[in-house]
C-alpha cells in the first residue's frame, strides 16, 4: 500500500524548493533571510536535499548500541577512590575515569576489584607511572600519556621535551595506546572547525613523533583514544564527532594505523554557570544526547553543582542518573548509526571535516602544531574566537538562561562557593603561554556576586 501511496506523488527537486520559497518570501532575499553563517563560517540552509550530494553517504562506524556510561573520580585517597568506584558501579557506571590529585596513589590498589574498562590521568608522568600497568590483569586501563595536551593546558612540559618524549615512547611501547585530550581547545573558547585541526594537528605531532620507532605490527594495533568537551549546537556537535572520525580515518591511512579512534565525551565547561544552576542539568542533558548520537564511545557527565562544589553524593548520582535515563529509559542505546541519513547533519559532517583539513594542513605547512603552540598561533587564533562568542553573549545574542535572560535576583551564591568557579591568575615561568578555559558568564557573576 505505502509503495502505490507514494508512486502517486512526484518527486520534488532542491530547485523546485527553493523556487516555491522564494515565491512565498515575496521579494525578500533568499540568501539574507533564511541562510545563517556560524563562527565556524559555514552557511546554515533552510533545507536540505538528497541531490546535493554527489554521491549518498556512506554509513558510519557509530556504535550507539555500545557506549558506556563513565563516571570520573577525583582520587586522592587510594582506598576511598577504589570504594567510591566500586560504589558507582554497582549503582550503573560502566567506564572509570581516576583524576589523581595525590602522589601518593597505589595505582595497583586503586584499580583492585574493579571489573569494567578504567582510564587514568594523572599529574605526575613518570616510568614508575606506566611500570604497574603491564602487570594488572584488567579488562582494559588507559593512560594519560598526551605530553602536548599538558603542555597547552600549562605552558610547561611535566620535565622537559626531551624526558616527557622519552616516558611517551615507553607509555605507547608497553601499552600501545595513545590518549589525547582536546576538551580544552573548546573550553577555552575554540569553534567547531578549530577544535577538530587541533585534534588532528595534535595527534599528528605522535604519529610523526613515533612512525620510525613502532613497528608495522604495533602501528595496526594503535589505538588512539580522544577526550572531547561538547558544545551546546546540538546539531554541530553530532556532526563534530563524525568529522573527527572521518578526520581521523584519513590520517590513520597514512600512518597504516587500521583501528578507529574512541572518543570520550563530556559536556563542555563554557555554558555552564553558578546561578540558576539547576539550568546546568538541561544544558548536560542536551550535550550528552549529542554525544551519544554523534558516536562517542564513553560519555562522562558533568555534576550540576561542580563548578562551585566539593564533589558531593548527590550531585554524582543526578549526574550519572541522567545518563542512565538516556541509556536504559530513552532508549539512546538502541539504533547503531541513529545520525545516519539526516541530509543535514550529513553536511555538516561533511563541511567541518573539509574546513578542518584545510586548517590542518595550513598548521602543518607552518611548521606543524608544536611549533605554532610555542610561537602563540594557537593559542591566539582560539582567543580570537572566544572574544567573538563572549561578545554575543554580552550583547545578549548568545542566551544562557537565568544569568544573562531572565536572572532571579533573589539567587544567591556567596555562602555556597566552596571553590572558586573563575580562572585563577598564577604568576609563573612558562616556555609558552598557557591555553586558559574560561567560562561565559564569569565577569557577570562576578559583578553578581559583589552586589550580594
Amino acid at each position: 500500500m505505502s509503495k502505490t501511496l507514494f508512486n502517486n506523488f512526484e518527486e520534488v527537486s532542491s530547485k523546485a524548493w527553493k523556487q516555491k520559497i522564494q515565491v512565498d518570501l515575496k521579494g525578500a532575499d533568499y540568501n539574507d533571510t533564511l541562510i545563517w553563517k556560524t563562527s565556524d563560517g559555514i552557511d546554515v540552509k533552510p533545507f536540505y536535499h538528497a541531490d546535493e550530494f554527489d554521491n549518498l553517504p556512506e554509513p558510519s562506524n557509530s556504535k550507539a548500541t555500545e557506549w558506556k556510561v563513565a563516571q570520573a573520580i577525583d582520587v586522592n585517597d587510594t582506598n576511598n577512590a577504589n570504594k567510591t568506584a566500586k560504589e558507582a558501579i554497582e549503582k550503573g557506571a560502566e567506564y572509570i575515569i581516576f583524576n589523581i590529585k595525590s602522589s601518593n596513589v597505589i595505582i595497583t590498589d586503586l584499580v583492585s576489584g574493579i571489573d569494567v574498562p578504567i582510564h587514568i590521568n594523572s599529574d605526575s608522568f613518570s616510568n614508575t607511572y606506566f611500570d604497574a600497568i603491564p602487570s594488572l590483569s584488567k579488562p582494559e586501563i588507559t593512560l594519560y600519556n598526551d605530553i602536548i595536551g599538558h603542555l597547552g593546558k600549562t605552558g610547561n612540559w611535566f620535565s622537559n621535551l626531551k624526558e616527557d618524549h622519552s616516558i611517551f615512547e615507553k607509555s605507547v611501547e608497553n601499552s600501545n595506546q595513545i590518549y589525547v585530550d582536546i576538551s580544552h581547545y573548546q573550553n577555552a573558547g575554540a569553534n567547531n572547525v578549530q577544535q577538530l585541526a587541533y585534534a588532528l594537528a595534535h595527534i599528528n605531532e605522535y604519529l610523526n613523533h613515533l612512525d620510525s620507532k613502532l613497528s608495522e605490527d604495533k602501528k595496526e594495533t594503535l589505538s588512539v583514544t580522544f577526550n572531547v568537551a561538547i558544545g551546546s549546537n546540538y546539531f554541530f556537535e553530532i556532526a563534530k564527532l563524525r568529522a573527527l572520525r572521518v578526520l581521523w580515518s584519513t590520517l590513520a591511512d597514512t600512518y597504516n594505523i587500521k583501528l578507529d579512534c574512541k572518543i570520550i565525551a563530556t559536556p563542555s565547561k563554557r555554558n555552564k554557570t553558578i546561578y540558576d544552576y539547576n539550568v546546568n542539568m538541561l544544558r548536560t542533558t542536551t550535550e550528552c544526547m549529542s554525544a551519544v548520537l554523534g558516536g562517542a564511545n564513553m560519555v562522562c557527565n558533568l555534576p550540576y553543582n561542580q563548578l562551585f562544589q566539593n564533589p558531593t553524593e548527590f550531585g554524582e548520582r543526578i549526574s550519572r542518573n541522567q545518563l542512565l535515563i538516556l541509556k536504559k529509559e530513552s532508549y539512546f542505546d538502541a539504533v547503531n548509526n541513529p545520525s545516519d541519513g539526516a541530509y543535514y547533519i550529513e553536511k555538516l559532517t561533511e563541511q567541518l571535516a573539509e574546513k578542518a583539513l584545510v586548517l590542518f594542513k595550513n598548521i602543518e605547512a607552518s611548521g606543524g602544531f608544536l611549533a605554532q603552540l610555542k610561537e602563540g598561533t594557537i593559542q591566539r587564533k582560539i582567543k580570537e574566537s572566544a572574544s567573538q562568542e563572549q561578545d554575543a553573549f554580552d550583547k545578549g545574542e548568545l542566551t544562557l538562561l537565568g544569568t544573562n535572560k531572565h536572572p532571579n535576583s533573589g539567587d544567591k551564591m556567596s555562602n555556597s562557593l566552596e571553590k572558586t568557579p573563575f580562572v585563577k591568575v598564577e604568576k609563573r615561568k612558562t616556555l609558552i603561554e598557557p591555553i586558559i578555559e574560561k567560562r561565559l558568564s564569569e565577569s557577570l557573576e562576578i559583578e553578581r556576586l559583589k552586589e550580594e
